[in-house]
């Protein structure tokens, strides 16, 4: 398989950092990695803003997030300064399929908008 382009391969980095339970509880590390206009629906319908998915990841006494585990991910460079990445995620049985757009920044690639949807076995899904 190829090396995806650089601009790709920094948002699948920053994409994988994301899935880091370690990443998700810390505020300090998501405000650099989310776009100050990052906005997210996620699996339950919800949508989410910068200020609000970082104060509930967060917040204390929140439950630790879980690991995620990805497969499928992929990546297209729609403008040079905007990236697509497609890729599923699996945790305790709950996966999705997730779609992240990845802006070019005076700092580094940010992550500006993410779904997540569910999904059950997919007789149809590429492989």
């Amino acid at each position: 398989m190829a090396e995806p382009p650089p601009a790709v391969a920094a948002a699948i980095e920053g994409e994988l950092r994301l899935l880091d339970p370690v990443v998700r509880a810390s505020a300090d590390v998501l405000v650099t990695l989310l776009h100050p206009d990052f906005r997210e629906i996620g699996t339950s319908g919800r949508l989410w803003e910068r200020d609000t998915i970082i104060a509930m990841l967060t917040a204390p006494g929140a439950p630790s997030p879980e690991p995620l585990t990805a497969s499928r991910m992929r990546g297209d460079q729609l403008t040079p300064d905007l990236v697509h990445l497609t890729f599923d995620t699996e945790s305790n049985g709950l996966r999705s399929h997730r779609s992240s757009l990845w802006r070019l920044t005076g700092s580094g690639w940010l992550l500006y908008f993410h779904q997540a949807t569910p999904f059950i076995d997919d007789p149809f899904a590429e492989v």
